[in-house]
């Protein structure tokens, strides 16, 4: 749980700012919250579901640097022909980028990628208490996958049915 208290006074951000990004984040169903003294917001679904772009476009809203290339809020601008106009087709590629690269990634990217660096690093996570072991925080996914490349490793040189080594012909009855 995350308490906006916390955080308020951990970035120096005003509370009530903190409160209408975080009642848009659950609005939206990226957060839930609750009530209490134990209280605060958590993630409502997993990390690996959550996309940058999705998120920006619904705090900061469109991406685009121009309106006259926006996809959501498009607007025309006061050039005389927008299909010919340099700076229109310029900004449209850069939107474009923008928008690539954010719906490319997501939250447990971005942690994953982070953690990476502390540990290539050798450096503890300020966020992390020191008794909370990096590899606790880490999506499990690359172990598991890790784990089934090893016992498929493992089961193509034992003999086992169904195994590549396995030359003899299956027994017909």
């Amino acid at each position: 749980m995350l308490q906006i208290s916390e955080l308020a006074s951990k970035e120096k951000l005003p509370i009530k700012f903190l409160e209408q990004i975080f009642t848009q984040l659950k609005s939206a169903g990226y957060v839930a919250s609750r009530r209490g003294k134990f209280g605060g917001y958590s993630l409502a679904r997993p990390m690996s579901q959550i996309k940058f772009g999705a998120v920006i476009r619904l705090i900061d809203g469109p991406l685009a640097p121009i309106r006259c290339v926006s996809q959501t809020s498009y607007a025309r601008c006061s050039c005389p022909d927008e299909n010919h106009c340099g700076l229109r087709m310029l900004m449209f590629d850069v939107r474009n980028a923008i928008s690539t690269i954010l719906d490319r990634y997501t939250l447990a990217d971005i942690v994953e990628i982070t953690l990476r660096k502390y540990r290539r690093d050798k450096v503890t996570p300020p966020f992390l208490h020191r008794s909370i072991p990096l590899t606790s925080v880490l999506p499990q996914k690359t172990e598991a996958l890790r784990s089934k490349r090893r016992g498929a490793a493992r089961n193509r040189f034992s003999g086992s049915p169904g195994s590549e080594t396995n030359n003899h012909p299956p027994k017909v009855r």
